[in-house]
């Protein structure tokens, strides 16, 4: 899926040195891309719906996230054009649907920011400095609230609320290399990955 932006740009160091992403879609668009399962550069329910049984989500669990994404983010990501009952998510303009309330990882072109990545844990991470518990975590969300951005609070808590339900340690801990890799869409290839490499050995 091609993007008309150039290509990214982020900072690795926090630094001066800028790090060029060899790839024509933004960190944010990585992220979202998975969710395009024919790689057409648009996201449908249906979709939705099969990247999240993919990572191993249950039926009612991916079917929610089809309905609360789509329906969520849609008409954002197609400006200038008319609400659609499908609900497409248009890959290329997923910037657009950056909701308040998050952490400030992907700026506004999303584009990943190594120093918002690395506040979470500096500011949150009492534990343990590379993991957040689940108390540690909804103290991150609570900490980045905008007030009255109920729909903000309401989307960033589902998000890492789904994220800690499935990639919590045997410990009760969201590694920081997870969270990292789900910023730009790696962990959705590893879990799947994983979970059709499972289904063979047990049929095996």
């Amino acid at each position: 899926m091609a993007s008309s932006s150039p290509p990214s740009t982020y900072n690795l160091k926090g630094g001066g040195d800028q790090h060029i992403i060899p790839t024509d879609q933004n960190v944010l668009q990585k992220h979202v891309a998975f969710f395009d399962r024919n790689h057409d550069g648009i996201v449908y329910p249906s979709e939705t719906f099969q990247g999240f049984r993919a990572i191993g989500c249950g039926f009612f669990l991916s079917t929610f996230a089809a309905v609360f994404i789509n329906v969520g983010l849609s008409r954002k990501t197609r400006p200038g054009k008319s609400l659609s009952l499908l609900f497409p998510i248009e890959v290329k303009n997923i910037h657009r649907a950056k909701h308040g309330s998050d952490s400030g990882v992907y700026d506004s072109e999303g584009r990943f920011v190594p120093g918002k990545f690395e506040e979470i844990f500096s500011k949150h991470a009492r534990t343990n400095s590379n993991s957040l518990t689940s108390d540690e975590l909804m103290g991150m969300l609570k900490a980045n609230r905008v007030p009255k951005d109920y729909a903000g609070w309401l989307a960033s808590w589902t998000e890492w609320k789904i994220l800690y339900i499935l990639c919590k340690d045997k410990n009760g801990l969201l590694p920081k290399q997870t969270v990292k890799a789900v910023y730009d869409g790696s962990l959705f290839e590893q879990m799947e990955k994983e979970r059709s490499s499972s289904k063979k050995k047990a049929v095996v």
